[in-house]
């Protein structure tokens, strides 16, 4: 899954002179960062001339902490390839006015250009990026209040789930929904429920994710294990 992401990705950057990408964090894209730094070492790449745009960050968590997001693009993909500092963004989580600094990450995305590409993963609850279900498809950038199974979801990258921050900024569903085209990433047996949902269920704002079948250029790839609820 993680290769042929890689490879799909490459060859839409690849045709853009000065690219936008959208990227997301967690367990779902690690391959696909893995494959891009390869991509990069081997000289198949150069990413001098690309933006980036997070989806999210949690509040009040520093950005040099080991669970920030800043902290993860860091270690897994920017620190081993040519991106120039300037050129990744993510929210702040420190603001000290957190609604001025959803209103600057939306400025900054559409002073961009808009997101030529958007990667994303799926929550079991269909959320994507921080958006929760109930989350309106309307939103733009804000500040979320984290449901518990996500919070559960991502207390294995802290000592105890009572320090996993229970607010993130994450980037809006109609700013998700802008991107020029949209790549779906769906991996692990725990995510089968979610995949079926999303390709059977209705558009609805209690799965924040169903939205994506009426964008009008989305992909998505998943593995096996992903796929098993489909016949």
């Amino acid at each position: 899954m993680s290769h042929t992401a890689c490879s799909y990705i490459l060859d839409k950057l690849k045709a853009i002179e000065n690219p936008v990408l959208g990227l997301s964090t967690g367990a779902t894209p690690e391959g696909l960062y893995r494959y891009l730094i390869q991509s990069y070492q081997e000289k198949k790449v150069s990413f001098q001339n690309l933006k980036t745009f997070n989806l999210d960050e949690y509040i009040n968590l520093d950005k040099n902490h080991p669970n920030s997001y800043f902290h993860y693009m860091q270690k897994r993909f920017f620190q081993y390839v040519d991106i120039l500092e300037e050129n990744q963004n993510l929210p702040n989580g420190k603001a000290e006015n957190l609604k001025a600094e959803c209103q600057a990450y939306e400025d900054k995305i559409s002073q961009a250009g808009k997101i030529d590409l958007q990667v994303l993963g799926i929550g079991v609850n269909g959320h994507i990026g921080f958006n929760e279900p109930g989350t309106a498809f309307t939103s733009r950038t804000h500040v979320v209040t984290l449901d518990d199974c996500t919070r559960t979801a991502n207390a294995k990258y802290f000592a105890s789930l009572n320090e996993v921050p229970s607010k993130a900024i994450t980037m809006g569903i109609k700013t998700i929904m802008e991107s020029k085209e949209i790549v779906l990433l769906v991996t692990g047996r725990k995510k089968a429920s979610a995949l079926k949902r999303l390709l059977n269920g209705e558009v609805d704002e209690e799965f924040p994710a169903s939205i994506l079948k009426i964008h009008p250029n989305a992909t998505i790839i998943a593995d096996e294990k992903a796929l098993i609820e489909l016949s």
